[in-house]
C-alpha cells in the first residue's frame, strides 16, 4: 500500500537518514581497513587494547552498513518487516552505544599509561635497537620538538656511557654531537613535556614524548604510530 501526503515525506526522510547512516556505516569500515593496514606496515603501539582498534571500526561499520541497509530497504519498498528489523537493530545499536560510552568513560584514562609505558620501553631499548628504530625515535623528537617521555632526564642511562648525554635529536638545533653532555642545558635541549597536548592531537592515531609539539600537525601527511617490538620498527 502506497503512502501519500505527508507520510510520503516521511518516506522520503526515513532513505535520505538512512543512507547518510548507511555511508557513515562503510567509511568506518574503510577507516578500519586503513589503520589495520597501518598497523603492520608503520609504526605503532604494541597494546593488545590499542592494536584491536581498527577490527572494533570494523566491526562497528559493518553493523551500522547492515542496520542502514534494512532501513533504507524498508523505507523505500515499503515493507513492514524490514523496517521493524530496522526498529529492532537500532534498538540494540543504541544499547551498545550507552554500554561502550559507560565503559569509555570508566578507563577514559588507559590511553595515557598506554602512551607511557610504550614511550618508555622505547627510550630503554634505544640503544640497542636497529637503525630504523633510531630513526623513528629520533624523528618523532625531531618533529614534536621533545627529548624523552616526560623530560630530558629519561635519557640518563639509556643513551650513551654518560649519564648526561641525549640523542642528537632532542637539540633545539640538530647536529652531530649537539646531545653529548647536554642533557639539563635548556638552551640546547628541549626540556618541557607534551604529553596532554600530543593525545589531544585530531590527527594522531598514538604517540607520546615530552617537548612544546606546536608546530607538529596534520599537514606533515604522517601519523605517529610507536611500537615496541624487540626493538624493531619502521616510520612511514
Amino acid at each position: 500500500m502506497g503512502v501519500e501526503g505527508g507520510m510520503k515525506c516521511v518516506k522520503y526522510l526515513l532513505f535520505f537518514f538512512n543512507f547518510i547512516f548507511w555511508l557513515c556505516g562503510l567509511a568506518l569500515i574503510v577507516l578500519g581497513v586503513l589503520v589495520q593496514v597501518a598497523l603492520h606496515s608503520t609504526v605503532v603501539i604494541n597494546n593488545v587494547s590499542a592494536s584491536s582498534a581498527p577490527i572494533v571500526l570494523i566491526v562497528v561499520g559493518v553493523i551500522i552498513f547492515f542496520i542502514a541497509f534494512f532501513g533504507c530497504c524498508g523505507a523505500w519498498k515499503e515493507s513492514y518487516c524490514m523496517v521493524s528489523m530496522f526498529s529492532i537493530l537500532l534498538g540494540l545499536i543504541i544499547i551498545t552505544e550507552i554500554g561502550a560510552a559507560i565503559a569509555g568513560y570508566v578507563f577514559r584514562g588507559n590511553l595515557t599509561v598506554i602512551v607511557h609505558e610504550s614511550l618508555n620501553d622505547m627510550v630503554t631499548k634505544y640503544s640497542n635497537g636497529t637503525d630504523e628504530f633510531k630513526k623513528a625515535l629520533d624523528k618523532l623528537q625531531i618533529d614534536l620538538k621533545c627529548c624523552g617521555v616526560s623530560n630530558a632526564t629519561d635519557w640518563r642511562g639509556n643513551f650513551g656511557s654518560e649519564n648526561n648525554s641525549v640523542p642528537d635529536s632532542c637539540c633545539v638545533n640538530v647536529i652531530a654531537g649537539c646531545g653529548q653532555g647536554a642533557m639539563e642545558d635548556s638552551s640546547k635541549v628541549h626540556q618541557t613535556t607534551v604529553v596532554e597536548e600530543l593525545l589531544k592531537r585530531e590527527n594522531i592515531m598514538w604517540g607520546h614524548c615530552s617537548g612544546t609539539g606546536d608546530r607538529f600537525r596534520a599537514d606533515h601527511g604522517h601519523h605517529i604510530r610507536l611500537h615496541v617490538d624487540e626493538g624493531h620498527s619502521q616510520w612511514l
